[in-house]
């Protein structure tokens, strides 16, 4: 990562489960060039920790507002945080 990155970390409410979100983060994260991870989280939303360039993961976010097309996007929670560099690619992790 370089020193420009910064790190987007979401919580997505709404129909976000069984309606293909996590892959379509991912196809999402993969266009940007984002690095990071997506979950289910048990409470029903979704989480996603990305970094990258700001303009890519304010992309990143618009998408995330959107959602899929099955999916209804109700609240996107977000934090801009400093980046790590811990990731190598963008992963689909395990319900939390």
């Amino acid at each position: 990562m370089s020193d420009s990155s910064t790190r987007l970390h979401a919580f997505v409410s709404g129909m976000v489960q069984g309606v293909g979100f996590r892959y379509f983060v991912q196809d999402a994260a993969n266009d940007v060039r984002a690095s990071g991870w997506v979950r289910n989280l048990r409470d029903g939303r979704v989480e996603v920790v990305a970094e990258g360039p700001l303009p890519s993961l304010e992309t990143l976010l618009l998408r995330l507002r959107q959602g899929p097309r099955a999916a209804l996007v109700d609240q996107v929670d977000v934090a801009w945080e400093t980046a790590t560099g811990e990731f190598v690619h963008f992963r689909l992790e395990r319900t939390a």
